[in-house]
């Protein structure tokens, strides 16, 4: 065996570590190699086999779990191809489902026959078929080549692996790179593109809590809803039809009524979107210092004007609802990240770990001079690194900017005057103006425009600003640069042919260069993107490069010098396992939060007509009824969250949480405030899987919602 071969097996496979004797609960583990785990996680009370998990000539538990969106886990629940995911995953299509005469996503909608679903255009569903390393075939490949050439190389290699693996069936495929190019898989899918609403719970329950509870324990969320995946009458995927069928499976979960218990064991089957553990200290401390709090500042001004706008209307708040639940989630994220980070100490962590590798590296040269280079490339760079989050978070957060740039190709055309090609690109733009305009906002838009131009005026050195922002100080100027950058907005959305639909279509009628480059809209947004682009994305990309070359050799150093720091690799987006045990913990000093939520819990924190705590009437009557049925727990509540330690990230919402034998308990949702930094540090004593228990969602659709789905369903007793 190689030396790249050793230590990408030592990388992926290496399962010697543990805390003294404590479970391994952290890592999002390949379902492929699992096999290697298994022996602990039968120490934890795993029932089943690692070939009950993943097993490509057999049906196994992976084939009941996609990814939704690419956004969201789902997990399939019946052999009608009935899925569960969160609340927050169908959010938008519950809403792009609402008006204001049929508001499903304040009332909730269930579906009382398969013709009551409703088709949701552009939504898919992905199941791993299977999965192969072809590290084998790409790295050898890839020596001596410069960080282009070498991503070059990976596309072609990749993209000839891909067509022969799909060449011949329905499938599609594509080569992802773990470990920051230390490895490579090749992934085997199968997509579905008729996706169906089912049923979803009123917004008081499927959001219970809002913006208050998120990312906190103790937790009460009905964080759920419901879809089905169609097919042709084949079994084979097909675009939306009236004669598709429902989808049959080649597994699909059967639900757990028995409940949970302190140190169960747990497991979590996903799709995590992205973890950064392998981290260095500088990167920590820019993200603490600057880049987190960057993008904090800008979602918060999104926030602010799309609040005050949707409290006015409930057209509008339906229009923004979905976009602002995704921005306000991560705005929140940002700030306990950064407080947690610190409370943490994880620099300091990261700072002792690299001074032993930098001891250990010393009369390497493949190593000893890493860090010397890592903190040059990091020097260069930060200058620089908050001025993209200040253009993607802030201003071009604004839904004014998309418009604009995408009339760059236009600008173009006009300039040269080839005619042939100006009808097909505004005849493009007027088929979809309905879309492009749908949820614009010109009240709340305008004001972004000029709040995100005063932060970046303000905090992004002078000397990057484009020429623009003196042209707009000098032309509206109104004494202060607020009130300056106020006017500008105001008298911009008042006459740009790009804030109304009437304009836009009215300009795309005769468009002229004159008339698009003198638009202040127009010149506003390029001439942002202008100046970053000629002046400032080669720090970026420079740095990007080497960050990635440097970390690629730091993970590949860490796996030889010890392989227990290096155990899994970061999350992608990829099918993961994660296990654990149902385990309550203490937040803080004299403060102990229990593994469990009830309906009780949910009449406590209950505010009538609150934006957040407000529930149905049907609601507070069942509870005063003790309508329970068969979800109650011995205790003659019902369980509404629990929580595991189980290792999960963004990605992992809507994964099913299996008990030992493999059965659904609950839907992970969220993490926990004390471990916010667990996208980067894995902390054993805090970290905690939020999840809404599955007796609370069949109570929900059963009890609340009327519905007889529970009836579709294998449920366990």
């Amino acid at each position: 065996m190689t030396k790249i071969r050793i230590t990408l097996f030592v990388l992926l496979t290496s399962l010697t570590f543990s805390w003294a004797g404590n479970p391994m609960d952290e890592g999002m583990w390949l379902p492929s190699l699992i096999g290697k785990n298994e022996a602990q996680m039968k120490k934890q009370g795993f029932k089943l086999t690692a070939k009950d998990i993943y097993d490509i000539n057999n049906a196994s538990l992976k084939d009941a779990i996609v990814s939704m969106g690419g956004f969201c886990t789902a997990e399939i629940v019946s052999d009608k191809g009935l899925i569960f995911t969160n609340h927050h995953c169908g959010y938008e299509a519950i809403a792009s489902n609402s008006t204001p005469e049929n508001n499903i996503l304040d009332n909730g909608f269930w579906a009382r026959t398969n013709a009551d679903e409703k088709p949701i255009e552009g939504l898919w569903i992905r199941r791993l078929v299977r999965m192969e390393d072809v590290s084998d075939k790409i790295i050898p490949q890839l020596t001596g080549l410069g960080e282009r050439e070498r991503a070059a190389k990976v596309n072609q290699l990749g993209s000839e692996l891909s067509n022969k693996a799909k060449e011949g069936t329905h499938y599609e495929a594509s080569v992802t790179e773990f470990a920051k190019g230390n490895a490579y898989y090749l992934l085997v899918f199968e997509r579905f593109t008729d996706i169906r609403l089912v049923g979803a719970p009123p917004q008081s329950v499927g959001k219970y809590g809002g913006d208050t509870d998120n990312w906190e324990w103790p937790r009460h969320t009905g964080d759920f809803s419901v879809f089905r995946i169609y097919t042709a009458k084949d079994g084979k995927p097909a675009t939306y039809s009236k004669d598709n069928v429902p989808y049959s499976p080649k597994r699909f979960l059967s639900v757990s009524l028995k409940g949970i218990k302190p140190g169960d064991f747990s497991m979590v089957f996903g799709f995590p979107g992205r973890t950064n553990r392998y981290e260095s200290s500088m990167g920590i401390k820019l993200a603490i210092d600057k880049v987190n709090m960057s993008i904090v500042k800008n979602r918060d001004i999104r926030l602010k004007a799309w609040k005050e706008e949707m409290d006015k209307d409930v057209a509008t708040k339906l229009a923004l609802s979905a976009e602002y639940a995704n921005i306000a989630n991560y705005w929140k994220y940002f700030i306990g990240q950064t407080q947690q980070l610190q409370k943490l100490k994880v620099y300091d962590q990261k700072v002792q770990q690299e001074e032993q590798f930098k001891t250990w590296a010393k009369g390497k040269p493949e190593y000893e001079n890493l860090f010397t280079d890592w903190e040059k490339a990091y020097s260069a760079y930060e200058p620089y690194a908050m001025h993209p989050q200040y253009l993607n978070q802030g201003l071009f957060g604004a839904h004014l900017a998309p418009i604009v740039l995408s009339m760059t190709r236009l600008e173009s055309v006009l300039k040269d005057n080839k005619t042939s090609e100006i009808g097909q690109i505004t005849g493009n733009f007027k088929a979809n103006a309905d879309e492009v305009f749908k949820d614009f906002n010109l009240p709340s838009d305008q004001k972004i425009v000029a709040q995100t131009l005063l932060a970046f005026y303000n905090d992004i050195p002078k000397n990057q600003h484009p020429e623009v922002i003196a042209e707009i100080l000098s032309k509206f100027s109104a004494g202060t640069p607020e009130e300056s950058f106020k006017k500008f907005a105001q008298e911009t959305y008042l006459t740009s042919n790009f804030s109304t639909k009437e304009r836009f279509l009215k300009f795309l009628e005769n468009p002229t260069y004159e008339t698009l480059t003198n638009d202040w809209a127009c010149k506003y947004f390029q001439s942002f993107r202008k100046n970053y682009i000629t002046k400032y994305n080669k720090f970026v990309t420079d740095f990007q490069e080497v960050d990635k070359k440097l970390s690629r050799t730091y993970i590949k150093g860490l796996s030889e010098m010890n392989p227990s720091w290096v155990q899994y690799p970061d999350a992608n987006s990829t099918l993961r396992v994660s296990y654990g045990n149902v385990q309550d913990y203490d937040p803080r000093d004299g403060v102990h939060y229990k593994y469990k939520t009830t309906l009780t819990g949910i009449i406590e924190k209950y505010k009538p007509k609150d934006y957040e705590f407000d529930l149905p009437q049907n609601f507070l009557e069942l509870y005063k009824n003790k309508d329970f049925g068969q979800y109650a727990d011995s205790d003659g509540d019902v369980t509404v969250g629990f929580i595991t330690n189980n290792d999960i990230t963004g990605g992992n919402s809507g994964s099913p949480v299996l008990n030992a034998k493999g059965e659904l308990i609950g839907l992970a949702f969220d993490g926990n405030w004390e471990a916010m930094s667990g996208d980067i540090v894995f902390d054993k004593k805090y970290k905690r899987c939020i999840n809404v228990d599955i007796r609370y969602v069949l109570w929900c659709i059963e009890k609340l919602g009327g519905s007889d789905l529970v009836k579709e369903l294998k449920v366990v007793k």
